[in-house]
């Protein structure tokens, strides 16, 4: 019994003037209730084989812009047949019915394109297509801290709820592949892959190079002239570490194993030493102060 032409759009549920976001999502959604292997309704699979239908052709903006100026004869291309270069092809399924259109298009969306794989399923042509979903990529935030402890998190995504397992000392751009958590598969393929790409938030303390953190450490003017022992944060509280007399801004002390995790071992956190003055000194803070510079032959300026 002949089926009659169904509109894409309707058959996605969304307006002719949907972006390529809201048909993605929307394919997402009715991909997942439809799929043979989730819904045992017998209709499922030929549901299922519409949207697949559908998304594979508003999906490309090529295709789109055939199939919105020319309806159920899209694939025929009568407005293009006749432009440089393009090739009509006749494909006999195996079962009476054919297709026609561009070489290009057709292969497209018979073995998927780019970094999709596809393969036929069941006995050659005669029992359909399938290909691999397309790989999806989102973005991770996390604080410093979390990223440096590693664990599980659970996060939501396009109305899931996934738990994702956070490696210790995971890095800024680093991806983690979460397998088969990416678009369905066209036809009844495997899906795709999720890539949750890392981003580390900007910490008011901690700069991030490689394995290595960086802080500044705030000293007075005579804890740098004479030495002594100060309290450092770090990641996971606080150390001490010795600043020698006679340290100016800048000077770096390291304490090593402070950075962050890493399978080679964690990094080392580096401490510049920031000599910090008092804005308003007291009047003996002043005495002190006078006495120091009539009485020191010191010229910072001088070459040495």
């Amino acid at each position: 019994m002949a089926v009659g032409f169904r509109d894409y759009y309707d058959i996605l549920g969304v307006p002719r003037s949907a972006s390529e976001d809201e048909i993605r999502r929307a394919y997402r959604k009715l991909a997942r209730e439809n799929h043979p292997d989730v819904n045992k309704d017998p209709e499922a699979e030929q549901r299922f084989k519409e949207i697949s239908e559908a998304y594979e052709v508003l999906r490309d903006q090529e295709k789109r812009e055939r199939y919105d100026r020319l309806g159920p004869n899209w694939k025929a291309g009568q407005d293009v047949s006749g432009s440089p270069g393009f090739r009509d092809v006749h494909v006999d399924f195996g079962d009476g019915e054919y297709a026609t259109g561009d070489f290009s298009d057709l292969f497209e969306g018979l073995f998927g394109r780019g970094r999709r794989s596809g393969g036929f399923s069941g006995g050659g042509f005669g029992s359909g297509f399938s290909s691999r979903g397309r790989d999806v990529e989102a973005v991770l935030e996390l604080p410093l801290e979390e990223a440096a402890r590693g664990g599980r998190r659970s996060l939501s995504l396009d109305g899931r709820e996934l738990d994702v397992e956070i490696p210790p000392g995971v890095r800024d751009g680093q991806r983690l592949r979460l397998a088969g958590e990416g678009e369905p598969g066209p036809g009844g393929g495997p899906p795709g892959d999720l890539l949750l790409r890392i981003r580390l938030r900007p910490h008011s303390r901690f700069r991030v190079e490689g394995r290595d953190l960086h802080t500044d450490l705030p000293v007075a003017a005579w804890e740098a002239a004479l030495g002594a022992e100060v309290e450092v944060p770090t990641l996971t509280g606080r150390a001490r570490v010795k600043v020698p007399a006679g340290s100016s801004c800048g000077r770096k002390l390291r304490l090593r194993g402070e950075g962050m995790p890493g399978s080679g071992g964690p990094g080392d956190l580096y401490a510049s030493v920031k000599i910090v003055m008092p804005k308003k000194p007291s009047k003996q803070e002043r005495k002190l102060w006078e006495q120091l510079a009539e009485t020191s032959k010191f010229d910072p300026r001088k070459r040495r």
